[in-house]
């Protein structure tokens, strides 16, 4: 284990995402459960310029991005066995906690600060901006998913938190689109 003078993490976490086998039914929980919502819903999501652990890799995944009061919550459901950073942690059927999203001005410095800190980078792509997922699972148990900050990435975020506190808390649960 490598010492560090401050904490590595120093970006407010802003995102907990979870593997799931089923994101609609995992919507209809966590509603049931603590009133998230609303979810939406990116099905079969084609990520530009996609590598795992260093390859072109394009797995069929879904997510559900959503919200439980301040905290954002992800869905994220994998329809095949390609190899990824959701397989390497689960097998179909298996659910649980994938890893904590970090909004950073500046995502190459930041994987810099990880790797020199001893964490691989596990998986790279655009989704809006520049985003690495750093395998922390040694320490954490999850990856830290590195997301650049861009305008329309923290818009984004911020309509779905205020969609969420004008929300009735059951109308239309599940829409389909990031929007």
């Amino acid at each position: 284990m490598i010492k560090l003078k401050s904490p590595l993490i120093r970006h407010p976490i802003w995102q907990y995402a979870f593997f799931v086998d089923d994101i609609d039914a995992a919507c209809i929980q966590w509603n049931r459960m603590v009133g998230a919502g609303p979810f939406h819903v990116v099905r079969h999501h084609i990520a530009e310029g996609f590598l795992y652990r260093g390859e072109p890799v394009e797995a069929d995944v879904s997510y559900a991005f959503g919200q439980a009061g301040p905290a954002h919550i992800q869905f994220i459901a994998q329809h095949d066995d390609k190899p990824s950073i959701y397989r390497e942690m689960y097998k179909r059927g298996q659910n649980g906690f994938h890893h904590v999203g970090l909004l950073v001005s500046d995502v190459s410095g930041e994987i810099k600060r990880f790797q020199e800190a001893g964490y691989e980078t596990a998986c790279t792509l655009w989704g809006g901006d520049y985003v690495a997922y750093m395998d922390c699972r040694r320490d954490m148990g999850c990856y830290v998913e590195l997301h650049g900050d861009a305008p329309i990435i923290r818009n984004m975020f911020e309509s779905w938190k205020t969609e969420h506190d004008e929300w009735d808390g059951v109308t239309d649960l599940i829409r389909e689109g990031a929007r």
